[in-house]
C-alpha cells in the first residue's frame, strides 16, 4: 500500500478521470464502508489493499480494519475460516473503519453468515452465487438458501456467479479452472472499482510488478479485474455507481500506511535523527512479525534485524547492542513480553536506553493472536521483579505510531532507560493517510557518549564513574565498551550509586531504588491537551487505539447538543504532571478502555478519582455508536 497523493494544492496521482460514459445513474456520497469477506483463501486481504491503495491515490480519507482468523488455514467454507477485510472512506475527516458496513462482498456462505448480523437494513450484499451449494450452505447451518428463501428482502442483493465470469473471462488462458478461480476476487475488485470509481492503474500496475516472472499470471488476473469492472458497467443489476469526492488535506505528500510500517519507518527516522545504527532482536509473533520483516528491507539505512530463536534472546541481543552503543529495539506481544521481564528489569538496572514494542493482542496465554486488546499496561507497568519502573507510552492511530516511535526513541535515550511502546492488533494491522514529514520536522535525538574521566577523587585522581549522574536527567553516562579508560562493571546485581561497583549496602539499594523511580517521574512529558468547547461536567479519558472510537463518538454527542470534554494519554508512565488538575475539574470522568478497567484503575489509585470503566475484551474495536450511547448515559446520571 505505498500509492501516494497530495494536498489539494497538488494532482492526486492516480486520479485522471477514466470512466467511460454510460446510462447508470451516478450518486454522490460523503462516504460508505464497505466490507469485503470470504474463505482465509480467497484473498479478501489482499482485495482489500488493493482498493484501499486506490481510495488513497484518490485522495480520500480513510479508515481500514483488516480481520482474519488465528489459524493458518481454517478448513475452507467454515464460519472460524471467514476472513474479512472493511474500510470506510469519505470526503472528510474520519477516525474509525465504521460502526456498520453500507456494502457486503460476500464470496461464501460462510461469510454471508459471519457478517449479517452488522449489516444495517438496506446495505447492499453482493454474494457469489456460485459457493451457495446445498454442501457448503448446510456446513454453516443454513437449511436452505437465504439467496431464495426471503430472509434479504430487507437488503439490496446483487447475485454474481463471481467463479462463473471469472472462469469464462479467462478461458483464453492456459489456465486450470482451479487456477483461474483463484482470481476471483480480482474481478469482485474490479467491480467494485466500477460501483465507487476508484483508480485502476495502479492496481494493473501493482499486478504487473507483482508477477513480473509469472507473466502469464499478471495478465490473467488483469485480464480477470478488467472483467469485473466491465461487468460493473454492462449488467442491468447494477444500475447505480457511486462518487465520493477527495477530501481536504492540508498541502503535502501523502501515503496510505498501516500501524506497523508506519511504528517501522519512525524507528529507522530514529535511527537516523540519533546517528546510531538500529538494532532488532526479535522473534516472530502475531501482530508484531511485520515491523521485523519491514526493518529487514532496510540494511541500507544502518538497519541490522536478528531474528532470534526465542523471546529470550530476542530481547538480550538488543540489549547487549544497546551496550554496544545502537539504537536497540524488541519487538513482541503480551505472551513474549513476559519472557522478556526478567531481561526489561536488567536493562533497568544498566540503565541502557532499549525500545520494547508490545504490539497487543487478545489474551490471556495464546489466547486471540490475530485479535486486538488493551490489557497489557499494567504488565507493562509493573510486570518484573522487585521496583523496575518504565516509561510507557502509547500512539492513538495507524499514522500516530510513527511519532510514538520517535518519542519512545527520545525518552530511552535521553534518561537511559527501556521504555514501552504499546500499540495494539488494531493500529497494527489498520490504516489511514499520513503526511510524510519534511526531515527538517524530526527532532534532534543525537547523544554524546562518555568520552572520558568524569569525576575526581578526593587525592586528585580523575576516574570514569559510570553510575554518576546528570543533575537534570539523572541518566548515566552512556560509554562505549573499548573505549580506553571506561572499563567498568556491567550485569544485574546492585550498583554501587556512582561507582557502579556490586554493593550489598542496604542505605545504597533505597537510594538506588529511589533514584532510578524518581529518573522516571522526572521525565519531560507534554501536558495533556483537553476538547471542551462547551465547558462540560462530564470528561471522557482514553489511550491508545481508542482514540478513533471516543473522538467519533464524542462528535455525534455534540452534534445532538451535549456537553462532554474529551483528552488522551500518549504518556501512562509517567502521566502528565497536569492530569490531576485536569482530573480534577470534572464531575465524572469516563475511561473506555479494550480490557476490565487498567487505566482506570491506576487513576483511581494515584489521584483518587473516582474513574468509571466502560470496557469491552471481544477481540474488535470499539464502535462509535456504541460508545455515544454509553457516554449519553454518563451525561444523564
Amino acid at each position: 500500500m505505498s500509492e501516494e497523493r497530495r494536498g489539494p494544492d497538488m494532482v492526486s496521482t492516480g486520479a485522471s478521470a477514466r470512466r467511460a460514459s454510460g446510462a447508470a445513474e451516478v450518486r454522490r456520497l460523503d462516504r460508505v464502508i464497505i466490507r469485503f469477506a470470504g474463505d482465509s483463501g480467497d484473498g479478501m486481504q489482499l482485495t482489500g489493499d488493493r482498493f484501499t491503495s486506490e481510495t488513497a491515490s484518490f485522495g480520500n480519507d480513510l479508515s481500514t480494519l483488516p480481520n482474519f482468523p488465528a489459524e493458518i488455514r481454517a478448513p475452507a467454507g467454515t464460519l472460524p475460516g471467514v476472513s474479512s477485510f472493511q474500510l470506510h472512506f469519505a470526503d472528510h475527516d474520519i477516525l474509525t473503519p465504521g460502526d456498520a458496513p453500507n456494502v457486503l462482498v460476500a464470496m461464501n456462505p460462510a461469510a454471508l453468515k459471519a457478517n449479517i448480523g452488522d449489516l444495517p437494513r438496506g446495505a447492499e450484499i453482493i454474494v457469489n452465487t456460485d459457493e451457495f451449494t446445498k454442501r457448503a450452505m448446510q456446513k454453516v447451518g443454513y437449511d436452505s438458501s437465504p439467496l431464495e428463501d426471503g430472509s434479504l428482502d430487507g437488503y439490496h442483493l446483487h447475485p454474481v456467479p463471481l467463479t462463473t465470469l471469472t472462469v469464462e473471462a479467462l478461458k483464453e488462458f492456459d489456465l486450470s479452472r482451479k487456477e483461474a478461480e483463484r482470481s476471483k476476487n480480482m474481478f469482485a475488485l474490479g467491480l467494485l472499482s466500477w460501483m465507487y470509481h476508484r483508480p485502476t492503474e495502479g492496481t494493473e500496475r501493482w499486478l504487473n510488478t507483482k508477477f513480473a516472472g509469472k507473466p502469464g499470471i499478471a495478465a490473467a488476473n488483469i485480464a480477470a479485474f478488467r472483467a469485473g469492472f466491465n461487468f460493473g458497467e454492462t449488467t442491468e443489476d447494477f444500475a447505480v455507481s457511486y462518487e465520493i469526492a477527495p477530501a481536504a488535506f492540508p498541502a503535502g505528500t501523502y501515503r496510505n500506511i498501516s500501524g506497523n510500517l508506519a511504528l517501522s519507518y519512525g524507528l529507522v527516522a530514529a535511527s537516523r535523527q540519533a546517528d546510531l545504527p538500529l538494532y532488532l532482536g526479535s522473534y516472530p509473533i502475531t501482530p508484531a512479525s511485520d515491523i521485523l520483516h519491514e526493518l529487514s528491507r532496510h540494511k541500507n539505512f544502518g538497519v541490522r534485524t536478528f531474528q532470534a530463536e526465542d523471546e529470550i534472546a530476542g530481547i538480550g541481543a538488543a540489549l547487549g547492542a544497546a551496550f554496544g552503543g545502537s539504537l536497540a529495539v524488541t519487538t513482541t506481544s503480551g505472551p513474549g513480553v513476559a519472557l522478556k521481564s526478567e531481561t526489561i528489569g536488567l536493562a533497568v538496572s544498566l540503565e541502557l536506553p532499549l525500545l520494547v514494542v508490545d504490539i497487543q493482542r487478545g489474551g490471556p496465554s495464546t489466547g486471540l493472536p490475530t485479535k486486538t486488546e488493551q490489557a497489557d499496561l499494567l504488565q507493562a507497568m509493573y510486570g518484573r521483579n522487585g521496583e523496575a519502573p518504565v516509561p510507557v507510552i502509547a500512539p492513538r492511530t495507524p499514522a500516530d505510531c510513527f511519532d510514538a516511535a520517535l518519542e519512545a526513541a527520545r525518552i530511552a535515550l535521553t534518561y537511559r532507560t527501556p521504555v514501552f511502546l504499546l500499540s495494539d492488533g488494531y493500529l497494527a494491522n489498520g490504516s489511514e493517510p499520513w503526511r510524510v514529514p519534511d526531515p527538517e520536522e524530526l527532532p534532534d535525538l543525537r547523544v554524546q557518549f562518555a568520552q572520558g574521566p568524569n569525576h575526581a577523587l578526593a587525592d586528585g585522581t580523575e576516574v570514569f564513574w559510570p553510575y554518576k549522574r546528570d543533575p537534570r536527567t539523572l541518566a548515566r553516562p552512556w560509554a562505549i565498551p573499548g573505549t580506553p579508560g571506561l572499563e567498568h562493571r556491567i550485569g544485574g546485581i546492585e550498583k554501587q550509586d556512582g561507582t557502579g561497583n556490586i554493593s550489598y549496602d542496604p542505605a545504597n539499594h533505597d537510594f538506588m531504588v529511589r533514584t532510578r523511580q524518581a529518573k522516571i517521574d522526572g521525565i519531560d512529558v507534554p501536558d495533556i491537551e483537553v476538547d471542551d468547547p462547551h465547558g462540560a461536567r462530564t470528561l471522557v479519558l482514553g489511550w491508545g487505539s481508542t482514540y478513533g472510537p471516543i473522538t467519533a463518538a464524542v462528535r455525534r454527542i455534540r452534534k445532538e447538543g451535549g456537553r462532554i470534554a474529551q483528552a488522551h494519554l500518549r504518556h501512562l508512565n509517567p502521566f502528565p504532571h497536569n492530569l490531576g488538575d485536569v482530573l480534577a475539574r470534572y464531575e465524572r470522568v469516563v475511561v473506555p478502555e479494550m480490557n476490565l478497567g487498567q487505566l482506570a484503575t491506576l487513576i483511581r489509585a494515584k489521584y483518587l478519582v473516582d474513574a468509571r470503566s466502560y470496557n469491552q475484551v471481544n477481540g474488535m474495536p470499539f464502535k462509535a455508536e456504541q460508545l455515544a450511547t454509553a457516554l449519553k448515559e454518563a451525561l444523564d446520571d
